[in-house]
This record gives C-alpha cells, structure tokens and sequence, in this order.
C-alpha cells in the first residue's frame, strides 16, 4: 500500500468480537490492510458491491505462484493459514487446472444429486434427535453444537467420501486445528501431516474396496487423460471436502439456533408462515456467515479495487461477515437478523465467480432439514447460557462459537 496508507489491522487469531471487528474494518474502507498471525501483511475487501466485483475479477488469481510473501520466503514455518495458500486442489488453481479439479466435484454435487440425499438427511437428522436427551446431564443441558450441529454434516460428507465410521472424529479433531488460526507451528505442522496420513488411509481403502462414492470416483479420474489427478491433488481434494463440507455447515446450524433463539419472533414467523426453513438459511449466511474472512487471492497486476490500489501479489482475504451487514447492500437495519428478509442483493457467503462453493446446494439443504427437524421435535429449546457467554471458534476463518448449551424443553 501507499505510504498514506493507515496502519495494518491485526486480525484477532482467537475468533473474539468477530462482528465488531469486521463492523471496525467495514467503517474504515472497502479494501483495509490487516496483520495475519506471524506478522504477515494482507488486505480485506469488507463490502459488498466491491467484494463480489473482485472475487470474480480476471485478474484475482487463487495459484500460490501469485503470493508476494511466499515466494519470498517470508511465511514462517508452522504458519496457521499455509494450508489454504498451498493446498493441492481447485480452491488454489487456476485457468485449465481449476477446471480440471473441480469437474468431478461439481459432478458429484449437482442440484439434482443433492436433491436425491433429502431422505438420506432427514433419516440422519432424526436419528441424532432420538438420542439427543439422552445426551443432557443432569442439568438438562445438552451441548447442540456438539451432538447435533456436528455429527449431522459430518455423517453426510463422510458417507459421499466414503469415511469410514471409525476415521471420522479425528477428521474432524484434526479439521478444527486445520481452520484455526491460534494454533502453534508445532500443532499446525502435525494436524497438517496427520490429516494428510489419515486421508492417505481412506483413499488405500477405497483403493481396496471401492464404492458408490466420491472418493472412489476421484480416484477413477486418476485413470482418465482429460481429468488425471495426481496423489496430491487427490488428498489435497479429499481435505478440502471433508473440511469445508461439515465445518462450515456446523457454523451454520450453530448460528441459526443461535439467532432464533436471541429473536423469538423470528421463530413465530416461519411457524405462522410468514417465512420457511431455507429463508431462516439464507438470512444466517448473510447475517452471520459461517466463514468470516476467507483465504486467499492475489492480484496478477497492481489493482484498483474500490479505489484503492493493491499491490500485485497482496495476499487478500474475502470478508464475508462484513460484506453480510453491509448497509450499502442491504440497508440501515442491515445488522438485524430478518428472516422475513428478500434483499435485491444475494449474499456472497458461497463465494462468487468461478470459485463458488460446488457445496452450496449441500449445505442449504442440511441446513433447512436440520432446523425444521429441531425445531419441530423441541419446540420450547431454549439456551442454557446468554449468547455474549460463549465462547468463540478459535479463527477467523471459521465464524461461529465453540460450544451451544441448550435445555430442549
């Protein structure tokens, strides 16, 4: 940036006062500089209309040949955000090879394909409430997060990759120290090399025994010319879907139960159908975004963006919490959870562009059954502790709490 240029903004690693920082770095500017853990210095582009013009700009690459800073030798080792800069897969490619990678996924997560899981979900779902009371202590509190809002998208996205049963709480332990960005070097480097051990183990077994999944189709595309993936890229796709397909959809539910219950009234409005389940959906990823600020793109030339010049090479991050609360594109009450909301402007929590998330029909879905199923089973779920009591998802990246203690009623 220019020598006028305001001090760099240090993000907060633990996830603390997520919307009032994003809120902070909205009021400030469209691109804002900010400090990442390791004193590595980006920019975040906090508001809507110019976030979604740069997310689908040409010359925004995702390829780590653009970042300045890694190239440079100047990324500590350990870094908490490495694996989203270097990951082998389609959120890291460009051009040709984006397109490569993301062809058998996209495939696998059509409108039509996800349509078919309904039944599949909602069977999940009421099995998880079955034994959710039995789940409460003696307090009659049970942690919704933990027992609901967890296993439910974690169940989906590990039988569409073919997770074994017995491999799926590491995948998520090691998926949690993966996204957060206060972790140590020493903690990153081994979830890292543990994750790519442990998806090692579930491509040998489908190697062994393959089956009508996603993970036996990628690695029947290995034998195909136009659509080869190498080990890596392999792995690299596996981490990406079994991380962003539950992490980012326990956000979701998390937030959602979160938000109706903070605002009764916006619970008697779908009951008295004023609004359905996939608008409670929609309203929680522009209102409180499952990802806060998402890694990363670099500008291929110096580019102005919002009027203000980033450097080629900048790492940026995309603010989808604050683009969500954007007055400019949703209005003065744009802070307010509305269920009843039909904005003109479509939310940017999915991303924009080519990168848009192929799991975004998934997730809507998961996220509309899991709520009605709730909801209708315990009608009177009320939380245990007030919502400024708990405790945040340690990162950024991640946007939600780390914990929702509830009494069903």
């Amino acid at each position: 940036m220019n020598d006028a240029a305001p001090a760099p903004y240090p993000l907060d690693p633990t996830g603390a006062g997520g919307h009032a920082q994003a809120a902070l770095l909205r009021a400030r500017g469209p691109v804002v500089p900010i400090l990442l853990p390791g004193g590595v210095e980006a920019v975040a582009v906090t508001r809507y209309t110019e976030l979604k013009e740069f997310l689908a700009h040409p010359d925004a690459a995702k390829g780590p040949c653009h970042f300045a800073a890694l190239q440079q030798g100047r990324i500590p080792e350990g870094w908490p955000l490495t694996v989203f800069a270097t990951l082998k897969g389609m959120t890291t490619a460009d051009g040709d090879d984006h397109r490569r990678l993301r062809a058998p996924v996209s495939r696998a997560f059509t409108a039509r394909r996800v349509e078919a899981l309904r039944p599949r979900v909602r069977e999940l779902a009421d099995a998880l409430l079955d034994g959710l009371a039995d789940r409460a202590g003696r307090n009659g509190v049970v942690d919704l997060r933990e027992h609901f809002a967890y296993p439910l998208p974690m169940g989906v996205i590990c039988e569409l990759l073919g997770v074994d049963q017995d491999l799926r709480d590491d995948v998520h332990r090691l998926s949690q120290t993966i996204v957060s960005t206060s972790a140590g070097p020493e903690q990153t480097l081994a979830a890292n090399r543990d994750m790519a051990a442990l998806l090692d183990q579930v491509v040998a077994r489908r190697r062994k025994a393959p089956g009508d999944d996603l993970t036996s189709a990628l690695i029947a595309a290995q034998e195909e010319d136009e659509e080869r993936l190498s080990g890596p890229e392999l792995v690299g796709t596996l981490l990406l879907l079994v991380v962003a397909g539950h992490e980012t959809t326990l956000n979701l539910i998390t937030n959602a139960v979160r938000a109706l219950c903070a605002d009764p009234g916006q619970l008697r409005a779908v009951r008295t159908g004023r609004a359905g389940w996939e608008d409670v959906v929609e309203e929680t990823l522009r209102y409180d975004s499952p990802v806060g600020f998402f890694p990363f793109r670099y500008p291929t030339r110096d580019l102005t963006v919002g009027g203000v010049l980033v450097p080629r090479g900048t790492a940026v991050l995309a603010s989808y919490s604050a683009a969500g609360r954007d007055e400019r594109a949703y209005g003065p009450d744009a802070a307010r959870f509305d269920v009843t909301r039909r904005p003109e402007q479509r939310h940017l929590s999915f991303g924009h562009g080519p990168h848009f998330c192929p799991g975004a029909h998934l997730a809507r879905l998961e996220g509309a059954i899991a709520l009605e199923a709730l909801f209708a089973r315990y009608p009177d779920l009320t939380p245990a502790v007030p919502d400024r009591a708990l405790p945040p998802h340690p990162s950024f990246v991640g946007n939600s709490t780390d914990t929702l203690p509830v009494r069903l009623g």
